[in-house]
C-alpha cells in the first residue's frame, strides 16, 4: 500500500511508462501523461547519477514546452541498471543474453532520476534514488525461457522485479519500488517539502 500524495496542483507526468502511470494512480495522483519529445541522447561524459538526473531533466523540459498551465507541476524521470556500464532496454536476444550474464550471481545498481519542474514558476527539483539488487544463480534456459514472455524488452536491465524475473532475485537493499521504475516515498516527500503539501 503506497502512502498517498495530496495535492491540489495539476500533475504532468512525462513518462509512457505503464509501472510509472500505475505508481501515480496508486499513490492518488490523477497524472496527465505527456509523452516527451525529447531523444535520449548523450553529448558529454557524465557519472551515472548525473545521466539520469540529466535524461529525467531533459525529458521534463521537453514536456513541458507543451504544457500553457501556469502553476502545474511536470514529472520527468528515468530508470537505468548499473554494473560496470550502464544496461538499458535490450537491443536484440544476444544483448539480453549478455546484460543477464553480467548480472548472475552478483550485485547491481538500479538508478532513477526524477525532475520537478513548476511550469512558469520558480520550483525546481532533480534527484535521484539508488537500489541494490542481488541476483541469484540462474542457466542461460533460465533467461532463455524469460525472454520467450516477451517481458525484458521495454524494461532497463532487461527484467522487471514485480514480473516473471522476481524469483530469480535474492534481495534488494533499499527501495523497492525505485526498482520497479519511480522511487515513490523519496518523490512523495521531496513534492511536499517544495509545495508545502500533505
Amino acid at each position: 500500500m503506497m502512502d498517498k500524495l495530496v495535492t491540489n496542483k495539476k500533475i504532468f507526468l512525462a513518462s509512457s511508462s505503464p509501472r510509472r502511470i500505475e505508481m501515480f494512480a496508486d499513490g492518488g495522483v490523477n497524472a496527465e501523461v505527456v509523452k516527451p519529445s525529447w531523444e535520449e541522447r548523450l553529448t558529454s561524459p557524465l557519472t551515472v547519477e548525473q545521466t539520469v538526473m540529466y535524461l529525467a531533466l531533459q525529458k521534463a523540459l521537453s514536456a513541458e514546452k507543451e504544457i500553457r498551465e501556469q502553476g502545474a507541476v511536470v514529472i520527468g524521470a528515468d530508470t537505468v541498471v548499473y554494473k560496470d556500464v550502464i544496461l538499458g532496454k535490450p537491443k536484440d536476444r544476444e544483448d539480453a543474453f549478455r546484460m543477464f550474464e553480467s548480472l548472475r550471481n552478483t550485485s547491481h545498481q538500479v538508478l532513477t532520476g526524477v525532475a520537478i519542474l513548476e511550469v512558469g514558476g520558480p520550483r525546481r527539483r532533480v534527484f535521484y534514488q539508488s537500489t541494490e539488487v542481488v541476483f541469484r544463480d540462474y542457466t542461460k534456459d533460465d533467461v532463455a525461457a524469460y525472454l520467450d514472455t516477451g517481458e525484458p524488452w521495454d524494461k532497463a536491465g532487461g527484467y522487471a522485479i514485480q514480473g516473471g524475473w522476481g524469483k530469480y532475485i535474492d534481495h534488494i537493499v533499499g527501495d523497492r519500488d525505485n526498482v520497479i521504475g519511480f522511487p515513490w516515498a523519496l518523490f512523495r516527500e521531496t513534492f511536499r517539502s517544495m509545495f508545502h503539501e500533505k
